[in-house]
């Protein structure tokens, strides 16, 4: 076979991809440096000792956001726990249980939830879900309803992550299962479940991203308390929703504890990008 011979237009292309690839990069090191740089003024003086102060009191001068961060944890795994079995069984129904026509009709809806603006979830969660768990238990605003927005938010997101593996799947084992004989069923647990185990640890890091950088609608669902929760039924307030709220009139030390939120939510974040990236090698291998 003769080599292709690389023209001007594929240059250009090439020097296109790396010239973003490059600028894409430094974009993120700059969002680094800025928030080291505007999280230095609290963390040089004080070091982490601010962690330990009593609680969130800027006017005080106490920075603590453990409180804040444990609820932004719990937030996110609460959301991830129950949204994964529900993307995955909703992926291996529009794969192996609908017609092809109803299939696309299917996925352009898990689409379309992934496009809805956070904040008419938080609409729907404080008008509807909020008043909901006010009768069984006040005050509404709580834990729990953060839970179930977020999870309506990201199962989504795995669902149609595991339904583009399942398909790449499909392709390599299915006609070698009908060959055999294989049920559907059978077919599902075991071949197709086991092959699909690190997409499913890579739509989960996914989502769990997406579940932690959330900020409208966990703000206008939880009650905004600045505390650990010791029930699901309790308020409280994340660190996407504090830096929200403060950062309009924070100055000083107060308005560099936020950047620390930040920066924190940032190295979180970068390294489930590290972990996605293992589980799609992998996958690849």
């Amino acid at each position: 076979m003769y080599p292709f011979t690389r023209t001007k237009k594929d240059l250009y292309l090439q020097s296109f991809i790396v010239l973003n690839g490059f600028f894409s990069s430094l974009f993120v090191l700059f969002i680094l440096l800025f928030l080291l740089k505007e999280s230095s003024s609290l963390i040089g003086v004080e070091g982490l000792s601010f962690l330990w102060d009593r609680s969130w009191y800027p006017l005080e001068g106490q920075y603590n956001i453990i409180p804040m961060l444990a609820a932004s944890f719990l937030l996110c795994f609460g959301a991830i726990l129950i949204a994964l079995p529900f993307g995955i069984f909703t992926a291996f129904f529009e794969q192996y249980y609908l017609s092809e026509k109803t299939k696309i009709i299917f996925r352009r809806i898990l689409e379309l939830t992934t496009g809805i603006p956070s904040v008419i979830f938080g609409f729907w969660g404080i008008m509807k879900l909020v008043p909901w768990i006010n009768q069984y238990h006040p005050p509404g605003q709580s834990l729990l309803a953060g839970i179930l927005i977020l999870t309506l938010m990201v199962f989504p997101i795995i669902s149609l992550n595991l339904i583009a593996s399942i398909e790449s799947t499909n392709k390599r084992y299915q006609k070698a299962s009908e060959a055999l004989g294989m049920s559907k069923e059978s077919y599902i647990w075991k071949v197709v479940f086991p092959v699909l185990k690190p997409s499913l640890a890579s739509s989960s890091v996914i989502a769990i991203g997406r579940a932690l950088g959330e900020t409208m609608a966990v703000l206008m669902v939880c009650g905004n308390i600045v505390a650990i929760p010791k029930s699901v039924f309790e308020p409280v307030r994340s660190l996407t929703a504090n830096i929200a709220l403060e950062m309009s009139y924070a100055v000083g030390d107060h308005r560099s504890a936020l950047f620390v939120s930040g920066l924190i939510l940032f190295l979180f974040v970068s390294f489930l990008f590290l972990i996605k990236e293992f589980f799609n090698e992998k996958e690849r291998a």
